[in-house]
């Protein structure tokens, strides 16, 4: 799912890094309206840190593997904490790991920061249809969850896709591309059933920990 250096044309870096910039900016003004602004930053580094680990966690689906990402669990849980969660992930990845890189820091955030804020957006909108009872949380968490992630793996494919150097096999580069996208639908669907999982538990243990 990371993009490393040295793939992706400059202009197209400089895009992401403006991109990534606007969605912090935006997160931390929404974060900073909350009655308490500090009351979930406890939470949001604990998540962090989740998702530092996260990408660890590989899962072989022939012919490749995948990692989890969790963007849409970040996304349920800490709301507008997410992105900012997931930019701090991405940059101590690529500082202490070289997961990602630096040079691709403002795309990889906004390919996995954005959909993470789509699905709070989504998992709030049970709301506005009253449908808050305890299955539909269940079912929103799940398409939430794997949401966030099938989102990111599209977003990542449209981004390399469009960027494939001309010298290169472009028809062999481009399936490769498309069979490491398919391989993260299944891991979608393993995600989107953990966020279930997760939000079920929290509604009946600690529902205030939700983003609602």
């Amino acid at each position: 799912m990371h993009i490393p250096d040295g793939i992706l044309p400059a202009e197209v870096a400089i895009a992401g890094y403006v991109t990534a910039g606007a969605l912090s900016w935006y997160s931390l003004r929404r974060i900073n309206q909350q009655p308490d602004p500090e009351a979930g930053m406890p939470k949001a580094a604990l998540l962090t840190s989740a998702f530092f680990v996260a990408s660890w966690i590989h899962i072989p689906v022939p012919p490749t593997s995948v990692h989890l990402v969790l963007n849409g669990l970040l996304g349920i849980v800490l709301g507008w904490y997410a992105f900012p969660a997931i930019l701090i992930g991405l940059f101590f990845q690529a500082v202490l790991f070289g997961h990602g890189g630096l040079t691709s820091l403002g795309v990889n955030a906004t390919m996995m920061g954005l959909p993470a804020l789509l699905a709070l957006l989504f998992f709030r909108l049970r709301h506005r249809l009253r449908l808050d009872n305890r299955n539909w949380t269940g079912i929103f968490a799940f398409l939430s969850g794997m949401g966030g992630l099938v989102l990111a793996a599209l977003i990542a494919m449209t981004v390399l896709i469009a960027t494939i150097p001309a010298d290169l096999d472009v028809d062999a580069e481009r399936e490769a591309i498309y069979s490491l996208t398919l391989a993260h639908v299944p891991l979608g669907i393993i995600e989107g059933a953990f966020a279930a999982a997760l939000v079920l538990y929290l509604l009946r243990v600690k529902p205030e920990l939700l983003e609602t």
